[in-house]
């Protein structure tokens, strides 16, 4: 069993997740929007929702992270958890955080802390919550 998490956004998936695969190292598997269902699907559709990204998978080492352009009217606000990431090196944990940052909201600057090495929280330019963590030596 592996759990993933599927994340929802509010029109900017497609951008959320190019920028992830360019930043995270990731490799982007899946990306379809509404335009591409059946046309008895698409027929019940509003027009703006076409371009609006159905489903997107982005590989990104041994996880996978999915998201989705929210029905229109039905976005929500991320709220109660982090995607939280696991990272070797503290220069590795510094560049993440240093990309998650740029036009988004910091909420602990990344920092050595009585676990970590380097651990921040950070909601990025999209609207999610990330906590970038490169811990000390669990021996």
């Amino acid at each position: 069993m592996q759990a993933n998490a599927y994340l929802t956004f509010n029109g900017r998936c497609e951008a959320a997740f190019k920028f992830y695969e360019q930043h995270l190292g990731g490799k982007i598997v899946a990306m379809m929007n509404h335009e591409g269902l059946p046309p008895e699907d698409k027929a019940q559709l509003p027009p703006e929702m076409l371009n609006a990204i159905l489903h997107a998978r982005l590989d990104l080492g041994s996880t996978v992270i999915m998201g989705s352009d929210a029905f229109a009217g039905r976005y929500e606000k991320p709220q109660g958890f982090s995607v939280s990431l696991l990272v070797d090196t503290p220069e590795e944990a510094e560049r993440v955080f240093g990309a998650l940052s740029e036009n988004g909201s910091v909420l602990m600057p990344i920092e050595e802390t009585f676990w970590a090495i380097r651990f921040g929280m950070v909601t990025d330019q999209f609207g999610i919550p990330w906590m970038v963590n490169c811990e000390k030596s669990l021996g």
